[in-house]
């Protein structure tokens, strides 16, 4: 295994300009982050340098954006909170060192091949989780937005103070806020090609809050230290060190999670495929030296990742080039950020906390399955109200009783004697000479057994390996169990499929898996024909498409 990430010179100018448009997205973030997190703005810029530049080192996935996210930023706020109000002098100090050792856990969990079994747990627990998550960064960015000190006490006791904050609110950081929310939710698409929305929030925010309300009492980022951090050693206290492990452990699978799941997006808009471990050891080598430089724990960005690949990168050289701009801003002008109103960062991290809502599965969760709606839902409210950990554990705990309950049903329901003990897929004389008829223009996509969320990965890797084909038959009729987030996973091939052009059939699905897919929409993007029960007549039929176009073009 290559012990750095792939490092090429093939496509310098792509690479570049990806890294360049990166470190664009990323400065605004990583200073509402930081401040954010009450840590400072500086903790969030060491944070984007660090991470960035030692997960894309060391990492897998050539074209990731390693950084503060809202996730990290969120538990890293509560383990900020927590351990300096129980310790004063240090709490800010053994909160980086939680960085540290969450970084690890990771590089632990990469060594010991764990990467495989950390998104192993339903679709339904990781969408209330990360709901909850962007629920959380919402909340807490209430008072700075309009400009009020946020309360101690964390989420409940902003919730409890809303009143008072509403009441005291200042107008001029409120409108300052609110003018950032506008651009970002209002700019023009053409223009956001162009320039990120958030830089353009930060710059017109922060002139306007020096030429409109230049006599106005506005709270601004002001100074922040130039140069290289000062080396954070570890420190702890013996009461302390329990709670410091279990917030290590929990940051370093949240960063695993957060990273692993944006590598699979990363993966699909590349066509390539990531080593998880090897990403995780990336990943908290990122963490390790974040936490003794200061800075912020991060994990892979979806939003820095997919700009990067748009602006025509394809290798580590991109989050290189990114972390290298951002240490020069650290180094030379972190003093431009001084006159930066706290209300704009708020803005921006607010538009953050929305972003990281699972818009399309709330809006749909309780079509698609009732008990997948109630965990998820259960897990936003734990995550929110409760414990992050207590909430991803009970969720996980019991979605996998319900699936096994599921799963145990089936079984014994389909308990017989069987002679023919081979389990590779056999087609009929008539079903070979068909799809050799077809000359490699038609797919069968071939799935067997109870598809629980644990076989997602797996279809969603045929799914990234398809080659280019005029048809597309996806065979369900070995298929008595379809889960929700299988059920997503064949969704996303089929919509990638149509977005290409490709005619499509299914094969032998039950009712009832007909009318899950009916409810995410399938049956809007395949016919009613084209739902058959016999896999030899939907490869005629498949056969007879490709020969049609064959003839039209």
């Amino acid at each position: 295994m290559q012990f750095t990430n792939r490092i090429r010179f093939n496509n310098i100018r792509g690479d570049l300009f990806g890294g360049i448009t990166a470190a664009i997205v990323s400065l605004p973030l990583a200073l509402a982050f930081g401040v954010a997190s009450g840590a400072g703005a500086i903790a969030g810029l060491y944070g984007a340098v660090c991470i960035g530049f030692f997960a894309a080192l060391f990492g897998s996935t050539p074209t990731l954006i390693s950084e503060p996210t809202g996730p990290m930023t969120v538990v890293m706020t509560a383990i900020i909170a927590s351990l300096t109000a129980s310790n004063p002098d240090q709490g800010l100090a053994m909160a980086f060192t939680v960085v540290m050792l969450a970084g690890v856990f990771q590089i632990l969990f990469g060594i010991f091949k764990l990467g495989r079994y950390i998104t192993l747990m339903p679709y339904s627990v990781i969408s209330g989780f990360m709901s909850g998550i962007g629920v959380i960064l919402i909340i807490l960015q209430i008072a700075p937005f309009i400009g009020q000190p946020t309360p101690k006490g964390g989420v409940l006791s902003i919730v409890q103070n809303l009143p008072q904050l509403l009441s005291n609110l200042n107008p001029a950081e409120a409108t300052l806020g609110i003018l950032t929310l506008a651009i970002i939710f209002l700019m023009p698409k053409k223009l956001k090609r162009l320039v990120p929305p958030q830089l353009v929030a930060l710059i017109v925010g922060t002139i306007v809050s020096l030429v409109v309300f230049q006599d106005a009492n506005i709270r601004r980022i002001g100074e922040i230290p130039v140069g290289l951090p000062t080396l954070q050693l570890p420190t702890f206290t013996a009461n302390q060190l329990t709670l410091m492990l279990v917030n290590g452990v929990m940051l370093g699978i949240l960063g695993c999670i957060d990273t692993l799941l944006t590598a699979v997006i990363s993966d699909s808009l590349t066509r390539t495929e990531h080593q998880s471990d090897k990403e995780l050891i990336g990943q908290g080598i990122g963490n390790l030296i974040s936490g003794l430089c200061g800075g912020l724990p991060g994990a892979g960005a979806t939003m820095g990742t997919v700009v990067n690949i748009q602006a025509g990168a394809t290798s580590a050289l991109s989050g290189l080039t990114r972390a290298i701009i951002l240490l020069v801003v650290v180094l030379g002008a972190a003093r431009l950020t001084q006159p930066i109103p706290m209300a704009v960062l708020a803005g921006i991290a607010l538009k953050v906390g929305i972003d990281i809502l699972d818009w399309s599965f709330l809006k749909r969760a309780h079509k698609v399955s009732l008990r997948g709606s109630i965990i998820m839902y259960g897990v936003l409210l734990l995550t929110v109200f409760v414990d992050l950990i207590v909430a991803v554990g009970v969720g996980v705990f019991i979605a996998n009783i319900l699936t096994i309950e599921r799963l145990s049903n089936l079984q014994s329901q389909e308990v017989r004697t069987i002679t023919d003990t081979d389990d590779e897929l056999l087609l009929t004389p008539d079903q070979k000479y068909l799809l050799d008829k077809a000359n490699g223009r038609v797919l069968l996509f071939y799935l067997s057994g109870p598809m629980i969320f644990g076989v997602s990965k797996a279809i969603a890797r045929e799914h990234n390996a398809m080659k280019e084909v005029d048809v597309l038959v996806l065979d369900l009729s070995d298929v008595p169990l379809l889960g929700v987030t299988a059920s997503l996973a064949i969704e996303n091939a089929i919509r990638d499929a149509h977005d290409k052009g490709v005619e499509i059939f299914v094969v032998g699905a039950t009712e009832k898996i007909r009318q899950r897919l009916g409810k995410l929409g399938i049956t809007e993007l395949v016919s009613a024909d084209r739902f058959l029960s016999d896999r030899t007549k939907a490869l005629s039929q498949a056969v007879e498409q490709v020969h049609l176009k064959a003839t039209v073009s």
